[in-house]
């Protein structure tokens, strides 16, 4: 299957939450009572932050080299000086990377599958990147809310992506879950859309490239509606998002 197809499968895939891409994952992690999503050790913390110094810079050139990245709008990001919730179509491998650069040089925190925490030697790098996984049952739920929480009233920038799973060059936006619209709401703070839109290679590069490039377009801050119930005011938001995100993807 080519994964710039996927629109010739989409109706095969009954689930949306179904991932087009699996990853081997032999190891097993156990997310119990005493599980520390956020390790704030100075030593964590050392090497974190040498890690992303180091890898970073590179990770820029890579994606620089390879799919042509450019950020649009990036100063929608950085205005918003209070903890934020930033969301994205998930479209490719490499996206995740991409959200670090775009928010850097402050440290992005994002939710994860607990699956990518049971691949060896990414589950390392990953939590070093400031990934936590997501609690796959009820238990542990609440700790894990709590976390994003503490990390929102400390002026920090989380990270989801309200499709769930990853469609790699899928050129649509999918239906989004209430998770992160939830937490804004409850915490007052803004969402600030994110879109990953393909782009035809040009210039001399259209020569040898096949794979289309890469934007992120970063959107205006959208803001909780106080005015309505809790419930109301979650839908409103994912309602408002998702019309953002969707202009823009349609935006020719």
């Amino acid at each position: 299957m080519q994964l710039e197809n996927i629109e010739e499968i989409e109706e095969t895939l009954l689930n949306q939450d179904e991932h087009i891409i699996n990853m081997w994952t032999p190891l097993n992690i156990e997310i119990d009572k005493d599980y520390k999503f956020i390790n704030n050790g100075i030593l964590f913390n050392l090497v974190s932050n040498l890690l992303y110094l180091v890898v970073l810079p590179l990770l820029y050139i890579y994606n620089k080299i390879m799919y042509n990245f450019k950020i649009y709008g990036r100063e929608n990001l950085i205005n918003v000086q209070t903890g934020k919730i930033t969301v994205s179509n998930h479209v490719h491998p490499m996206d995740c990377t991409m959200n670090a650069i775009a928010n850097a040089p402050d440290n992005l925190y994002f939710p994860t599958l607990k699956s990518n925490f049971e691949i060896p030697i990414i589950r390392h790098i990953i939590k070093l990147l400031h990934a936590f996984p997501i609690p796959e049952g009820i238990s542990n739920k609440e700790k894990f809310f709590n976390t994003i929480k503490e990390l929102l009233e400390e002026n920090k920038t989380v990270h989801f992506y309200p499709e769930a799973s990853l469609w790699p060059y899928y050129k649509k936006l999918r239906k989004f879950k209430n998770g992160a619209f939830k937490i804004a709401v409850e915490e007052d703070v803004p969402i600030i859309p994110m879109v990953y839109k393909f782009v035809k290679p040009y210039g001399i590069r259209k020569l040898i490239k096949k794979r289309p490039f890469i934007e992120l377009h970063i959107l205006p801050a959208i803001y909780p509606n106080k005015e309505l119930n809790k419930k109301e005011s979650v839908e409103d938001l994912k309602a408002r998002v998702y019309l953002s995100m969707n202009n823009k993807i349609l935006e020719s």
